[in-house]
């Protein structure tokens, strides 16, 4: 398979975390007693993980970075899910810092004035974007987009493959005969008639760019799309895949949103189901606590063992970003070997019962011990992709054990859901749930289903 490839500014984001109680004695200014720190690639890096995440195989990204301490940081965070292929960058690697407190930022601290220079491009670059797939453009404003040898591979490669432009105000204007582009309104704006509406400046940013599509994203509103007959429409966010009544963090919701048009479009989708299907999965990213979730905590400032690279760390940084926004964790654990009705109404129940949904999935081994050497059928890689992609499902993880409890240590969910079936004793995990300050709810099982059943053929 051919790689996806991602052209543009790589950053560092970090969170630095706490809580605000009361104004400094100096000036009217909260002080923030900071709980601990947190770093995510951002910029194209948040645009390349995100893709990795969700469209998994070979992930490549084109980006510049300084040779300083936020450039070695941001790269070791990168080459946990993508190949990166390094370019010079003039000045400092760019760090953003957010302080916020109780999940609400009070200020941003951005460093780093490093733009990428315009030399020759290695081989190895040149190649990347004449073998690629589908390519994703994330321009940061930083100057790689306006690189002239970048810009005649990307053209050549918008004649053979789906290019997608995420655009930036201060970077350059997408080249021509790109499949997609996607700036917010903001940015369409900035190149057309600020009194457009929504479906006049997908039609206007569409001629200005000469791009096959236009696709002005709106946040909560979904996107305006301008199609290559020169028609516009507008593409909603669909029932259930926003939360309501909380204070929601959008940062990278773009990215995400351009991630997975570029998805569609290498799997062979049209425009239009392209652009409903990143709509979707952009509002559920948002939902699920957008970008944070993806931070993993930094320990080389407050002397904490870190975590194993990979696998696990994600998703209990991804917990800790819903209760930081205030948010109702639920989890459920179990085998999932052959996925059936009665599983989808287990996992629909239960995350309907708080605000995101993580899954603890029995490792084989632990299957092994639990169900007999001929289980599980399906590999733990597979089962957790599985449920990775039903639309009640946040994060999963792996465990070892036999049981969930060593895991719920970490994971502490405000709530533990477990099927009926169970309710003959009490569980051996009740007590870490109850400790954290969770409780534990059994639902109702679908009668008659079970992967047991289905393997004997007695499931109906």
């Amino acid at each position: 398979m051919r790689p996806l490839v991602v052209v543009g500014d790589a950053l560092l984001d970090v969170d630095v975390e706490g809580t605000a109680t009361r104004l400094s004695p100096e000036a009217p200014v909260p002080v923030v007693d900071v709980e601990g720190e947190w770093v995510r690639a951002g910029g194209a890096g948040l645009a390349a993980t995100l893709l990795a995440t969700h469209a998994g195989g070979d992930v490549r990204l084109v980006t510049a970075l300084g040779d300083d301490d936020t450039g070695r940081e941001l790269a070791a965070l990168l080459a946990r899910d993508v190949e990166v292929l390094r370019l010079p960058l003039a000045g400092g690697t760019v760090r953003k810092t957010r302080i916020r407190a109780s999940g609400q930022s009070v200020t941003r601290l951005d460093t780093g004035d490093g733009r990428a220079t315009h030399g020759p491009l290695p081989e190895r670059v040149r190649h990347t974007l004449r073998d690629a797939g589908a390519v994703l453009v994330s321009d940061y404003g930083r100057g790689l987009t306006a690189h002239p040898h970048v810009r005649r591979l990307l053209t050549e490669a918008a004649r053979r493959v789906p290019v997608v432009w995420d655009p930036h105000p201060h970077g350059a204007a997408p080249v021509s005969g790109v499949t997609l582009a996607t700036p917010n309104e903001r940015e369409a704006h900035s190149v057309t008639d600020p009194q457009l509406g929504p479906a006049e400046a997908a039609r206007a940013v569409r001629r200005r760019w000469r791009c096959h599509a236009a696709a002005v994203t709106l946040g909560a509103r979904g996107a305006a799309l301008a199609v290559p007959d020169g028609t516009a429409l507008a593409v909603g966010v669909p029932d259930g895949a926003t939360l309501t009544g909380r204070q929601l963090d959008t940062c990278g919701a773009g990215d995400r949103f351009a991630g997975a048009a570029l998805t569609a479009l290498a799997a062979g989708a049209d425009v239009v189901d392209a652009v409903t299907s990143a709509v979707e999965a952009a509002s559920r990213f948002v939902a699920a606590g957008g970008a944070t979730a993806l931070s993993t905590k930094d320990t080389h400032r407050d002397g904490e063992l870190p975590l194993p690279p990979g696998e696990a760390a994600p998703v209990f940084a991804f917990a800790e970003s819903v209760r930081r926004r205030g948010g109702r964790l639920v989890a459920t654990g179990g085998c999932f070997d052959l996925l059936h009705t009665g599983h989808v109404s287990l996992l629909r129940h239960a995350r309907s019962l708080g605000d995101a949904l993580v899954v603890c999935l029995n490792s084989d081994e632990s299957v092994r011990r639990l169900k007999g050497p001929g289980r599980p059928v399906v590999t733990a890689s597979d089962r957790a992709r599985l449920l990775a992609e039903l639309s009640s499902v946040d994060a999963v993880v792996v465990f070892e054990e036999s049981s969930p409890s060593a895991v719920l240590e970490r994971l502490r969910p405000d709530v533990w859901v477990k099927g009926g079936d169970y309710a003959g004793g009490e569980l051996p995990e009740a007590e870490v749930v109850r400790r954290h300050g969770g409780e534990v709810v059994l639902v109702p099982v679908v009668e008659g289903y079970s992967t047991t059943r289905l393997l004997s053929g007695t499931s109906r």
